[in-house]
């Protein structure tokens, strides 16, 4: 990511904290329509993400573009715009960021959309034939999008909203890619980070609030634990926050002896 874009970022964010919380999913539903519409175009994401066009330019094409949608959201629309982008696809992973933070912060109490994504990335991870039907390139988007909806029946509208999308703007991404990066703005939206945890047996609560806490005071966060379980590790665990892997598996443990024996 080039400094363009981080400070792009930054001052998308900015301006979505400005949004009213009323805006509602609506500015999500339509954020994520207008990165579709501007990533189904060269013409128009070259003149969007060109850093010699004026911001004023950008501005008034996105103002005149989507004229029918909610002022929130033409606003975020145009400051995301009128900022530096380092490249095209930057400018579009901007629009879909903020989109994922407005459906975030849309969910009443009670509602973990980061939660409801996980388990929706486990489930397609895990069956083969899933996972291809949602993110192969050959299906069409409206046929991606029902299943979807069928697959989510019982999800959040927040989640559905930005699966929805997903499948239908995947930017040469796999699913499980594109819903742990979605899981984790949602975290990161509620202040927190996301650690995957892996086992070979399922944790108990108490074993979970104890991880927890000791990752949270390691890195200076809360987290939020997702636990997968694999019993092909055999034992201990793995765990991994963002970039960061700490790999305690007995399975790893036994990779490194032998190949200590072998040297």
């Amino acid at each position: 990511m080039g400094s363009a874009t981080r400070e792009a970022l930054v001052s998308a964010r900015d301006a979505l904290a400005a949004v009213p919380s009323s805006a509602g999913l609506a500015t999500a539903v339509q954020l994520f329509e207008a990165g579709r519409i501007i990533g189904n175009s060269a013409q128009l994401r070259a003149a969007l993400a060109d850093p010699a066009t004026a911001a004023d330019d950008k501005r008034a094409v996105i103002g005149s573009l989507f004229a029918s949608f909610d002022a929130p959201t033409r606003t975020l629309l145009a400051e995301i715009a009128a900022s530096r982008w380092s490249t095209q696809d930057d400018l579009l992973a901007g629009i879909e960021e903020v989109a994922i933070r407005a459906a975030a912060r849309s969910a009443g109490k009670g509602v973990s959309v980061d939660e409801e994504l996980f388990a929706f990335g486990t489930a397609v991870s895990s069956d083969a034939e899933l996972e291809l039907a949602v993110g192969s390139k050959l299906g069409s988007p409206e046929s991606k999008s029902k299943l979807v909806g069928t697959l989510l029946s019982k999800a959040s509208p927040q989640t559905v909203t930005i699966v929805n999308h997903l499948v239908q703007q995947p930017r040469d991404r796999r699913i499980g890619e594109l819903i742990r990066d979605a899981a984790a703005i949602v975290a990161d939206e509620a202040g927190l980070s996301v650690a995957t945890v892996v086992s070979a047996s399922p944790l108990t609560a108490a074993q979970l609030d104890r991880l927890r806490a000791g990752l949270a005071k390691q890195h200076g966060r809360d987290l939020l634990l997702n636990q997968v379980i694999d019993p092909s590790i055999i034992g201990g665990l793995r765990v991994q926050i963002g970039d960061d892997v700490i790999d305690g598996s007995v399975s790893t443990r036994l990779t490194d002896l032998r190949i200590r024996l072998a040297s």
